[in-house]
Parts: C-alpha cells; sequence; structure tokens
C-alpha cells in the first residue's frame, strides 16, 4: 500500500516491490544483498543474526507491520471423521496412530506459526515432535498440499486459511489472536550494514510504511486495500474472500463466523513499535523451538540489538521533504520483498 498510495515518492525514496514464493527465499535475498529490505517473520532477524537455518548476517528491525493475523485450520476430511476441535482430534490420533502419521504445515521453522500450532497441539495433549509430523510449506502451496491429502491441517496467515474454507477444504480451528494476543507476526528486515550505510534511506522507508500501516488499519480503507491485494500482481485472491478476515468477520466453515475486529492489527494498540516486550516475545520463541543450538545466547541485549526502538522513534517523529533523495541517484531503486 506504500508503493500503491505513493508513500514511497511522498518520503523521498525510489522503490521496486519484488514477489517471492517463500520466507527461505526472502530470508537469503536480504543476507546475500540481492534486495535491501523485506517483510518478514518475526523472529527472521535474531534467527539471521545468530545463523539459525541460514550463515550469520547481522540484521535488525526497526517496525513491527503487524500484529496476529494468522490461523489454525483443519482438513474438512478431519471433520467428516468427528474432529471438532483439539480435543477430538487428540482423540482421532490416538486411534489411528498405528495406521498413519498426521501432517501439518507451517510456513517456516522459526515462525509464529510453528510456535503456536505446537502450543495448540500440547494444550490438547498432542505431543507435536512424536505424535505428529510438522512440515515447512510455502504458504501458496498449503492448499494444494491439503487438497491432495498431503497435510491434514496448516497454520498460515490470512488468505490461505478463508480460501481453504471458501473450497470447502477445511475450516479454521482457532486463531492466533486467540491463542496469544498481542504477539508480533511480521516486521521489516535489514542487514545491519545497510541500517548503517544507508540510514536516512532506512529511515525514510521505515515513515513511509508506518504511514502504510495507519491507512491499512482505518476500516472505511479496508475496501481499498482488498481491491489492492486482489490484483495478480499482489496474492490473486478475490475480494470475497480477503475481506473477510480484513474486514473483522472471519468465516470459520461450517456456517460459524468469528467477530473477529483485531484478527490482523496494522496499527493501533502500539502495534509498530519494535519495543522490548515484542523482542522478549521473539526470544522466547526461538528459546521454545528446540531448533537452537544450546550454546545460543539469547538475551536482552540480543532482542534490544534487533529490535530498534531508538530508529523506530526517529521515523515516527520524520517528516518529509518535497525533494527526491539524491545521494544514491546512481545506485538502482530499493529492492522490497
Amino acid at each position: 500500500m506504500a508503493h500503491e498510495l505513493g508513500l514511497f515518492r511522498k518520503f523521498g525514496l525510489r522503490v521496486t516491490l519484488h514477489r517471492e514464493l517463500g520466507w527461505a527465499s526472502i530470508r537469503d535475498k536480504i543476507i546475500y544483498g540481492e534486495i535491501d529490505a523485506a517483510h518478514a517473520i518475526a523472529a527472521m532477524p535474531i534467527a539471521a543474526t545468530l545463523g539459525l537455518g541460514s550463515i550469520r548476517c547481522d540484521c535488525l528491525t526497526a517496525l513491527v507491520l503487524n500484529l496476529h493475523g494468522n490461523a489454525i485450520t483443519l482438513s474438512n476430511a478431519l471433520q467428516d471423521r468427528g474432529v471438532r476441535d483439539g480435543a477430538t482430534l487428540r482423540n482421532e490420533i490416538t486411534r489411528l496412530r498405528s495406521e498413519r502419521i498426521f501432517t501439518f504445515g507451517i510456513v517456516h521453522p522459526f515462525s509464529s506459526h510453528r510456535h503456536l500450532l505446537r502450543r495448540w497441539l500440547m494444550a490438547h495433549g498432542i505431543d507435536p515432535d512424536r505424535e505428529v509430523r510438522i512440515a515447512v510449506v510455502p504458504p501458496s502451496q498449503m492448499i494444494a498440499n491439503l487438497k491432495k491429502g498431503n497435510l491434514d491441517g496448516f497454520c498460515v496467515g490470512e488468505p490461505w486459511n478463508s480460501v481453504a474454507v471458501s473450497l470447502g477444504l477445511g475450516w479454521c480451528a482457532a486463531t492466533t489472536a486467540e491463542l496469544d494476543p498481542g504477539h508480533p507476526e511480521k516486521v521489516l528486515m535489514v542487514r545491519r550494514e545497510f541500517a548503517e550505510r544507508r540510514d536516512e534511506e532506512h529511515l525514510r522507508l521505515v515513515a513511509a510504511l508506518i504511514e502504510a500501516c495507519a491507512f491499512c488499519d482505518q476500516p472505511e480503507n479496508r475496501e481499498r486495500v482488498v481491491a489492492t491485494l486482489e490484483q495478480p500482481a499482489y496474492i490473486n485472491v478475490p475480494a470475497a474472500i480477503l475481506l473477510g478476515a480484513l474486514g473483522g468477520t472471519l468465516n470459520k466453515g461450517h456456517g460459524v463466523a468469528l467477530d473477529a475486529p483485531d484478527f490482523c492489527v496494522f496499527h493501533k494498540h502500539n502495534a509498530n513499535e519494535p519495543g522490548s516486550d515484542k523482542a522478549a516475545w521473539v526470544l522466547q520463541l526461538l528459546r521454545s523451538s528446540g531448533l537452537n543450538n544450546a550454546s545460543t545466547v539469547l538475551n536482552f541485549e540480543l532482542g534490544r540489538r534487533a529490535f530498534r526502538t531508538d530508529i523506530y522513534d526517529q521515523a515516527l517523529a520524520f517528516r518529509p521533504s518535497t525533494s527526491i533523495i539524491t545521494e544514491h541517484e546512481n545506485e538502482k531503486p530499493l529492492a522490497i520483498a
């Protein structure tokens, strides 16, 4: 929306947007400098800094782009066999233990999706390490894998839960706003080298995106947002499906509608500040993942260096000039995924 609304130009930036298929691709392109900034999973800047799942690359975020926005969807095949919630899912897994193992999709190993799916399973007496398989699947491929029976369910961001419901393939068992209210979801990720070498452009970028987040959070702007997202260049999903969760009413399937005004929060509730509370949540996610090396130091100082409230505060107070930034006119426009 910052691009569509002309906010990048308002803040003196030349930007090109790059559509990527998965989070690993986005992470690697940030690490190797193929893109300058990215819409990324909240834990990705710290994970990359520590070299968890990738080579080490010092990264940071000065902006949280949203809170919540994900849901757990289970297949209609499970519904047909009597599964209605986590407790009945546990019963079905127990009943078929000797015949098959159930598989659930997530989008990235170090993600809120994996963290909250595991917590939901454990809350219903299901061991996520021994009784089910959790597989990494790109978000746009969740639906095809659910249809083929490769997945029994998934935890993913919108609109893929709503797409599964609209196609009669699945139903929503829980939202992450219900499971952990206020959790950070996506952030603006950059290399530390970029933030320091091109600090004014970074500041302008954060400022433009704060304004875009505020626009997206206003109910009267949701139809404009949806009309943009449904275009083939972006999500390429019908507006009627996109408008559900963004409009505050999530179709959970089988005639159940959830009033969810905070399903995805873009700006209110101090959502955009990369504060110590959000850094602490990400550090806890990494600690509980079981995927980090035992020698990895996950402490407050690491969170403070990666979640930069100082840059955010500067951007919040930034007022754009009418001129276009010229220091890097000979360089390519900022590439953002």
